[in-house]
């Protein structure tokens, strides 16, 4: 098991993280050129090389370009789908051929179309242990939201949705080599600005990976989110694709709460026992990337940046390694 953080194209970042002992890097975001709609394949090399010059390998790059931008109108059904389909199939061909191996993406929408986020807080600034600041989120704050789009979209709609994307994309990455990594929904709740969240339980994850049963299909496996969908279900949903070997790689975030009220935490605080999950991985054999997110923000750290307690979190993961080692 190895340590992935996020990637930076700042050469002492890169140092840091590689002396905390992190291998990989996942890399968030990356767009097409101006005016194009389709991954550069030299930016692509250019940016894998960057890293590999580094000591680090790109793992993944994760929420392509800018999101509602891309796949508005594959998760919504919109006419001009398939032209956003062939794009993004394109990409991963791209990506194929310049070595990168993992396209992560998510089934979520975002406020608004000139949005990148679809990850939802109520609060960014919550105070926490030692008045450090967390992530909340509070369902009964967000729920008066107006929609975010033109209308209610139903679950089947965009269950079809996505069944139409992964018939055409899945054979596209089996052709380049490359893996489609699905990220939960965040928050887990079932509904939100008037579209449903589908991938919020384990029976919906198994009814994804049921649609084109491929290795090249997989899931980034957010700890943090699958905490919240209830005792149990994340050490069995873990169990459940890891045999099965469609978990790409793993994000470990803490949390408090439920999936209507919840805040982000250190990870000695959180509801989920990573020594159990280290327990699970190593029954499970899995050698990929674990990589540690959404932390507090230490005192003096700017708005976003979160390095200090990457090394807390990172320094916990290798404890965590080192003891179900000696075990």
């Amino acid at each position: 098991m190895q340590i992935a953080l996020w990637g930076r194209e700042d050469e002492s970042y890169l140092r840091y993280i590689s002396q905390l002992g992190a291998t990989g890097v996942i890399h968030w975001g990356l767009m097409p050129r101006p005016g194009e709609d389709v991954l550069n394949y030299l930016d692509l090399v250019q940016l894998r090389e960057r890293y590999e010059n580094a000591g680090l390998q790109l793992v993944s790059i994760e929420n392509f370009g800018d999101q509602p931008r891309f796949f508005d109108s594959i998760i919504l059904g919109r006419p001009d789908r398939d032209q956003h389909i062939e794009n993004i199939g394109a990409s991963i061909r791209i990506m194929g051929r310049a070595g990168v191996r993992v396209f992560g993406y998510h089934w979520m929408t975002a406020p608004t179309v000139e949005g990148t986020n679809p990850v939802f807080s109520t609060s960014s600034t919550t105070r926490w242990r030692g008045d450090s600041l967390v992530r909340a989120f509070d369902l009964t704050k967000a729920d008066k939201s107006p929609l975010f789009r033109d209308r209610e979209y139903s679950e089947e709609e965009l269950w079809d949705n996505l069944a139409y994307f992964l018939r055409a994309i899945v054979p596209v990455a089996e052709e380049s080599g490359v893996t489609i990594s699905l990220h939960p929904h965040d928050p887990p709740v079932d509904r939100f600005g008037g579209i449903p969240r589908l991938f919020v339980n384990l029976d919906a994850f198994k009814r994804a990976m049921e649609i084109v049963d491929s290795p090249n299909s997989g899931l980034t496996f957010c700890l943090g989110n699958w905490s919240l969908m209830g005792p149990g279900v994340a050490e069995e949903g873990l169990r459940y694709f890891g045999e099965r070997k469609r978990i790409c790689y793993l994000h470990f975030q803490a949390v408090q709460g439920t999936p209507e009220k919840f805040v982000e935490c250190f990870f000695d605080e959180g509801q989920l026992d990573f020594l159990n999950i280290m327990r699970i991985l190593r029954e499970l054999d899995f050698n990929g990337f674990m990589m540690p997110a959404h932390q507090p923000r230490f005192e003096g750290e700017p708005h976003g940046e979160a390095e200090r307690a990457m090394a807390y979190s990172v320094g916990f993961l290798q404890a965590l390694k080192k003891v179900v080692a000696a075990e």
